[in-house]
């Protein structure tokens, strides 16, 4: 007859089935909530139980994906009941408790921490409300005269409201390991409000099988009275969050809602960003044509507790707000007295970036006047400062939450600074694209301004530059060379450095950081009646600050730009020598405390080996580790290699060599973006070949362990989405590298006329495919 039927009460699973997965007949048989009056047999199999009524005339089967459905059961302790897991692995909790509103405003206003920014723009932050206390909030924001209300949710977390005495509470689902966090990092493809519907489902399925009741969690800090039970007989006891946010659009017709997910910490990524334009795109009350007669629309920004997401949020529509009314910026900036107190931002990598930018030091100050404008409940300068001021005060590592709590507060440190990093690079990308429309989004700008992954890449190089007596007075440790590069080709014993080797049928050598020691016996290998080379262009590529101590090769903190790394190593040395102090230094296997009488630097080492060695040429042109060069290193690289004549020919050409392995064309360099810059370039084939050529040439000095540049594009793309970035760095570094094989041929024609900086810039426009080397071409 086709008619289904649902079972109203069920016992547990782990009741109803056997090991094997089918399920007790005489269990589903009991439980099967069919009225006698109308039933006359129930007849089981291992289908579904069939149903034959009194009259003969009606007979169905009993399809319940409820008991089809192998969900499972969990507790927070042994002397809790047991139920129903939502996903399997999560417990229902409460979303915001008391305590979060720390400005006690969820009675007045009817969210928890709601507030305006400071000045006359019409922007609010709250946290999490109920449906209640959503409604109260857009009541209060249309009594202030705000016709036009923007909303944006920034969660990316599930939320399910469920009804509670007249209200629909927010719950949201948590880990048994953590009940205090919400699920975060969801990836792009499982979307919140998918999520929410399946919870939703789970949830009324759960309560069928439980007398219409489901368990929550009110108070995970003494678990008083937990769980709780909680009626839920249909799923209208339910609301998602597009319920709660939409509906007030047939109330309110210039109402708008967008859910925006924002990560906890850390910058949005840059479809985010790209979401948030096309708010801006499609609303004209945004554009910088709308009629200024009528007002601004009020935009409303809300996450969890109203803090770090909301903050930013916040931000983003302050800077909006300012394009939008350039000519009333300063009576909406904070008082003189106000900004002085704030921290300047002297990190390297933001001197950096604002230099490079049109008009970037204004730039900033306007990302700095949105930031005091909403530091109501959080500050992104002030939380950089002081991640690392506790970053610098740590002498002695312990743990904390299972990790370093060095690592903690570098990482701490990072997310705040890329986050600062991101809303200066976005305000810059308001002043070109909002006069015109945004006629390209966030991330298609960025794609055309490459140098801005460089320079991010680096930010951990470069913003941990502690002062020299920082390592004096334990905050700094120094490690070893070989505990940061081992030797794995086993050449210290006989070259006294670390991974020594030569590219076949090529007077190209390449090695760790030598030791003053190690450096003399290469310069006698390299000189001596078996080779007889005359001249030594040495150059050294490391972009770390190190120290020779003791005979030892030290790397004392994070890695430092190369602008100031002489200088650094020098005031470092003086210090190392000056203090006479057992330091602690991380060796190979062990950490050990030494006291050093001896210091140089590396420029001091060649130095000393020039009296030597007339033909000893050295220079230090510190080289990324992972991305290609910038301009002002690829010039400076260039420049030296040309004037030392050590470009005399090009490799010879070969047969394309047959790989059968997993996607061969990957390891052969075939990207997608690759091809197409090889399809453009004169000759390109040949240019490409002759690259990879040289790759495998190096590729051959070392142990399998290792894997050349065409591998690492792949390997690192496959792997956790943090090193994507990473191999997108190195694949710009592989299309440049067969951009400057092309510009070796032609240029060496013309007597190198112009320089590689110079070329690419001439033709630039004609390889406007760089602009989208970040975009997903693998």
């Amino acid at each position: 007859m086709g008619t289904t039927a649902s079972a109203a009460t069920q016992p547990t699973l782990h009741e109803s089935f056997h090991g094997n997965g089918m399920m007790d007949s005489s269990a589903s048989f009991q439980t099967l909530n069919i009225h006698s009056n109308k039933a006359k047999s129930i007849i089981t199999n291992k289908v579904a139980p069939v149903v034959i009524t009194y009259n003969c005339r009606q007979e169905f089967q009993i399809h319940d994906d409820v008991l089809r459905t192998n969900y499972k059961v969990g507790r927070i302790s042994d002397n809790m009941p047991e139920h129903h897991l939502v996903q399997g692995s999560y417990f229902m909790v409460q979303d915001v408790f008391s305590k979060a509103d720390v400005l006690s405003t969820s009675g007045s206003y009817g969210a928890p921490n709601f507030r305006q920014s400071k000045g006359s723009f019409p922007l609010y932050g709250m946290g999490q409300p109920s449906l209640s206390g959503f409604k109260q909030v857009l009541q209060r924001l249309q009594g202030q005269g705000h016709q036009e209300v923007l909303f944006f949710c920034l969660r990316e977390e599930p939320v399910v409201f469920l009804r509670l005495e007249g209200d629909f509470l927010p719950y949201t689902p948590r880990r048994k390991e953590n009940l205090h966090e919400n699920l975060h990092d969801l990836g792009r493809d499982a979307r919140s409000e998918n999520l929410e519907l399946t919870i939703r489902k789970e949830l009324h399925d759960f309560a069928k099988l439980n007398d219409n009741v489901f368990y929550v969690y009110n108070d995970i800090e003494h678990f008083k009275g937990e769980p709780q039970k909680i009626s839920i007989s249909c799923e209208e006891d339910m609301h998602v969050t597009e319920e709660v946010y939409k509906r007030p659009r047939f109330t309110m017709p210039s109402y708008r809602y967008y859910r925006l997910p924002l990560p906890t910490e850390g910058a949005p990524l840059e479809d985010e960003f790209d979401a948030f334009v096309n708010v801006l795109r499609e609303n004209p009350s945004l554009s910088l044509s709308r009629d200024v007669s009528r007002s601004l629309p009020a935009l409303l920004f809300s996450c969890q507790v109203g803090v770090g997401r909301t903050n930013l949020g916040m931000i983003l529509g302050s800077l909006v707000m300012m394009h939008l009314t350039r000519a009333a910026q300063e009576s909406t900036a904070p008082a003189e007295e106000d900004a002085t107190d704030k921290p300047k931002m002297q990190f390297q990598v933001i001197q950096t970036l604002i230099s490079k930018l049109p008009k970037g030091q204004e730039v900033m100050e306007e990302v700095d006047r949105a930031i005091d404008l909403c530091s109501e409940m959080h500050d992104i300068r002030e939380a950089i400062y002081e991640n690392k001021q506790k970053l610098e005060g740590i002498g002695e590592d312990y743990q904390i939450q299972g990790s370093s709590t060095k690592d903690y507060f570098l990482h701490r440190t990072l997310q705040s600074l890329e986050r600062y990093f991101y809303l200066i690079i976005f305000n810059a990308y308001l002043h070109e694209q909002y006069p015109l429309a945004f006629a390209c989004s966030f991330s298609q700008w960025l794609c055309s301004h490459a140098w801005m992954y460089r320079l991010l890449s680096c930010m951990n190089q470069s913003e941990l530059r502690a002062q020299a007596d920082l390592l004096t007075k334990g905050a700094r440790v120094l490690v070893a060379d070989e505990y940061l590069a081992p030797d794995v080709l086993s050449t210290i014993k006989q070259m006294k450095v670390a991974n020594f080797r030569r590219v076949p049928k090529m007077t190209i050598y390449g090695m760790a950081q030598p030791t003053s020691e190690a450096t003399g016996a290469v310069l006698e290998y390299l000189t001596d009646e078996k080779r007889k080379h005359s001249s030594v262009l040495w150059v050294n590529l490391q972009d770390e600050l190190v120290v020779e101590a003791n005979g030892q090769i030290f790397c004392p903190r994070e890695p430092t730009r190369y602008l100031c790394v002489c200088r650094l190593e020098t005031a470092l040395k003086e210090e190392l020598v000056g203090s006479q102090k057992w330091l602690e230094v991380t060796l190979e296997q062990e950490k050990q405390m030494k006291m050093f009488k001896s210091c140089v630097t590396v420029q001091e080492t060649f130095n000393q080996h020039k009296s030597s060695h007339q033909g000893l040429q050295y220079r230090r042109i510190p080289f990324p580790e992972c991305s290609s060069p910038t301009e002002e290193v690829r010039r400076a690289l260039t420049d030296l290699l040309l004037k030392a004549h050590t470009v005399f020919g090009f490799p010879e050409s070969c047969e394309d060599e047959i790989v059968s392995v997993p996607d061969a064309k990957y390891t052969k360099g075939e990207f997608e973006v690759v091809m197409k810059l090889v399809r453009l370039l004169p000759d390109g084939h040949r240019m490409k070949r002759e690259v990879d050529l040289a790759l495998d040439s190096v590729s051959e000095t070392m142990t399998p362990l290792h894997y050349h540049l065409r591998e690492i594009i792949i390997c690192s793309y496959r792997q956790i989405q943090a090193l994507i970035l990473k191999s997108l760095l190195y694949l710009e570094r592989y299309m440049y590298l067969i951009l400057f094989n092309t510009y070796l041929h032609l240029e060496k024609r013309d007597s190198w006329q112009r320089s590689f900086s110079d070329w690419m810039l001439q033709v630039r426009s004609d390889v406007r495919l760089l602009q989208h080397w970040l975009e997903p071409v693998l």
